[in-house]
């Protein structure tokens, strides 16, 4: 039910709790993340500072009550702004302005504001539906993702929390497992909703329209992604079982594989990131390009996408590899990996990389990656992450 760390006051993309906030393609469940002083004297020596003493290092957990069942009552919830890093009262942890500083992300969403006029509340909407097809997500009303805006807040969080729930029953069918709440930051009210993982996917919004979470964005779902959400959906249910027979487990479907491959680091196979899309096919029909994508996080191939369909990353991706075709000679490469550009889409940092390998018939073969994100970039690849400020921001045409 929880993890015990000993970094939740620290910051960065490779503390403890940040690998499995829900992000990474490998780890899509959120954990809980608890630390304590694991204390061997009852002071500290100060001259060492990982030898604590009792109390040095707590966990500051919300309860109605003082007790072990209390405790368990929490580690087996949703709501990890429950548990926190103790500090003074002076100085409490913020678990939203903590929020803001990750940014958003696949599990997470900002919202200023939520009024009708600006489709403010639509987008508040989708981005439940797209987290309940994805992988659920917290989603803040009355500040944006910048931690150095001031919050705005909301001025009437009951009516506000009233107004959501009416129209999320109204016009997400099935009905998503949601969780409102008002939390303060910054002496500010601010609606938090919770979206837990659908088990009954696909949702949509007014029954024909159904978003998914693509990283940062919400984006509406293509045929073959619908398809993959039946068919999830279908596999997941538990057939009734005969009289004699025992209930069988429910089973997900198998991703699709990428084409086996043996890159030249000595015949070891690197797996590509974990993030972003690749452009396999391209087919031409009357004069109109039409590309598989891959997915990158989940092997997922998309068919027929052509460049007016795509979505802003894809755009991106089918743009540069129909105008912008890349010459091997400008990557710099780590024996069978490579490094093309890096630069800022839509707030966040990605990265085209290059991976070269040799198919059955002996022929070296390049495989592009677009839009990857630090968070898919494992292994070997996690040597092209720079933590250099200035980076060039692209802007694909529908994303002005």
């Amino acid at each position: 039910h929880a993890l015990e760390v000993t970094d939740l006051e620290k910051g960065g993309r490779y503390t403890t709790a940040r690998f499995f906030d829900g992000t990474k393609p490998g780890y899509p469940r959120r954990m809980r993340c608890v630390q304590g002083s694991d204390a061997h004297r009852l002071t500290a020596i100060s001259q060492k500072p990982k030898d604590l003493g009792i109390g040095d290092r707590v966990t500051e957990i919300l309860l109605p009550e003082c007790s072990f069942e209390a405790i368990k009552e929490v580690f087996e919830s949703h709501d990890f702004a429950l548990t926190r890093p103790y500090r003074s009262a002076h100085d409490p942890f913020d678990p939203i302005q903590n929020a803001r500083e990750e940014g958003e992300s696949i599990v997470q969403s900002f919202h200023p504001l939520m009024t009708r006029k600006g489709g403010h509340l639509y987008n508040i909407i989708a981005d439940v539906c797209a987290m309940a097809n994805t992988n659920g997500g917290t989603i803040y009303i009355g500040c944006s993702a910048s931690a150095k805006e001031k919050p705005v807040g909301v001025t009437r969080p009951g009516s506000a929390i009233d107004t959501l729930y009416a129209e999320i029953d109204e016009h997400i069918s099935p009905k998503p497992d949601i969780d409102i709440d008002v939390q303060t930051t910054q002496k500010q009210a601010v609606i938090r909703i919770q979206v837990a993982r659908g088990t009954n996917v696909p949702y949509a919004i007014d029954d024909n329209k159904i978003y998914l979470r693509d990283e940062a964005e919400t984006t509406l779902a293509v045929r073959d992604e619908i398809v993959r959400l039946v068919k999830g959906s279908s596999a997941s249910v538990t057939p009734a079982p005969k009289e004699e027979a025992a209930p069988q487990e429910p089973t997900e479907p198998a991703p699709e594989e990428p084409p086996e491959q043996v890159t030249e680091d000595d015949g070891k196979n690197i797996r590509p990131p974990l993030t972003g899309v690749e452009v396999v096919g391209t087919e031409k029909r009357r004069g109109t390009r039409y590309h598989m994508m891959r997915d990158l996080r989940n092997n997922n191939i998309i068919h027929n996408v052509t460049r007016s369909s795509a979505r802003r990353l894809w755009h991106y991706a089918i743009t540069q590899n129909e105008d912008e075709p890349i010459n091997e000679n400008v990557i710099q490469w780590n024996a069978s990996i490579g490094f093309i550009r890096r630069y800022k889409k839509a707030g966040a940092v990605r990265y085209d990389l290059a991976q070269k390998f040799i198919d059955p018939s002996g022929k070296t073969m390049l495989r592009i990656y677009y839009g990857v994100t630090e968070d898919g970039m494992h292994g070997p690849w996690a040597g092209f992450i720079s933590d250099e400020e200035s980076v060039e921001e692209k802007v694909s045409d529908d994303n002005s």
